[in-house]
């Protein structure tokens, strides 16, 4: 029987939570349906209207596909696989307009959006610098798509491991000698602080420099995963929706299975 359990969730939206009595066979599954399979939306397409900044057309057109747009998964669907390149039907896009004159900075959240569900996720990403008489006037359309056809769609950073059991011997004789390898944000009065280590996650960074002063163990029962979105979607809807979309493809492939 496998259970979820949610470990810790930061300010910034990052989820943890552990994974019990699943193989890393499942959890890469999980990882790379999020990394691939669910979708947010990421501007496309671009016409510059005018564009007399320093930079060319298409550094404009890249950077704004790069910038995170807030995802109503909802309201929109995946445009139909078999449609011609570039033709997308309503329901999975949504047009994007901008105009600035300098002097200024222009920053994402000077796009104007034709629906407010769907906006910049951080309004002071700097998209380029006009001085005095320079003009950008564009625009664009943002459509639904997923990481498996470019990163600019991919909704999170996911990893896991196993978890891990910490153990710090600071009475160690080895301890002066070995003290000054291990990261200073875990070192506090000469000493090795444990719960330093399992709050900042440096495990990984503590372990195998020295077992008789902090010794790692890892339990391959329970794996610990780690989820941090980009902000198109919160931690949560990343993780719901990847977990419907492997139950689906495992329900279709235990259909056919049967058929068979």
């Amino acid at each position: 029987m496998s259970a979820l359990k949610t470990v810790h969730k930061t300010k910034d939206g990052r989820y943890t939570f552990e994974l019990s009595g699943l193989t890393p066979a499942f959890a890469n599954a999980l990882r790379r349906t999020i990394v691939e399979d669910v979708p947010t939306m990421a501007i496309h397409d671009v016409e510059l209207l005018k564009n007399s900044s320093v930079l060319y057309d298409e550094i404009i057109a890249h950077r704004l596909g790069l910038i995170p747009l807030t995802t109503d998964l909802k309201g929109y669907e995946l445009p139909d696989e078999n449609a011609p390149e570039g033709e997308f039907v309503a329901k999975s896009m949504v047009h994007l307009t901008l105009k600035a004159k300098g002097p200024c900075t222009v920053y994402a959240s000077e796009l104007k959006s034709k629906d407010p569900k769907i906006k910049p996720v951080f309004g002071d990403m700097p998209i380029v610098q006009l001085l005095k008489g320079q003009e950008l006037e564009l625009q664009a359309v943002a459509v639904l798509g997923t990481g498996k056809k470019h990163v600019k769609w991919t909704p999170a950073l996911a990893w896991y491991r196993y978890k891990a059991k910490v153990s710090v011997n600071n009475g160690s004789k080895q301890l002066a000698d070995f003290i000054a390898k291990y990261p200073s944000q875990v070192v506090k009065d000469g000493k090795i602080d444990k719960a330093a280590i399992e709050k900042l996650d440096l495990i990984d960074a503590v372990d195998g420099v020295n077992e008789d002063i902090v010794k790692v163990e890892y339990d391959p029962s329970v794996i610990i995963f780690t989820v941090e979105p980009w902000g198109q979607l919160s931690a949560k809807e990343v993780v719901a929706t990847a977990f419907e979309l492997l139950s689906k493809r495992f329900g279709e492939l235990a259909q056919k299975l049967e058929g068979s």
